[in-house]
């Protein structure tokens, strides 16, 4: 598999084969997944992001824009095991901080994996 690593980011498009890779490596990992969406969107419904214990990510569930918020809120669902529901949108004050000013809404689904 080719990791094609960018400060962190991967660009390989496999996002749920590098996951199984990272665990069958011995890695933390985390999934993001986007559920739902409204209006303005940069990433449709089913949208993966595949976050490892150091930070390292492959997959997108936003374009960017507020991938580091996700990548954050990952982390702890590794450390604590328990899912999250994040959703953010033009009306949810972090939005504007992370970079969601799109016009629409996002709902993401963090969960650990095993």
């Amino acid at each position: 598999m080719a990791d094609g690593d960018l400060g962190g980011v991967s660009s390989d498009d496999n996002v749920l084969g590098e996951a199984k890779a990272w665990l069958d490596a011995g890695r933390s990992v985390a999934l993001a997944t986007v559920v739902s969406t409204w209006g303005s969107s940069p990433r449709p419904t089913g949208s993966h992001l595949a976050i490892d214990g150091d930070g390292k990510i492959v997959g997108s569930v936003s374009g960017g824009c507020i991938e580091g918020a996700v990548v954050t809120e990952a982390l702890e669902v590794m450390e604590t095991g328990k899912p999250k529901l994040l959703e953010y949108g033009v009306t949810n004050e972090l939005a504007w901080e992370v970079g969601l000013a799109c016009g629409g809404r996002i709902q993401v689904y963090v969960e650990n994996l095993e």
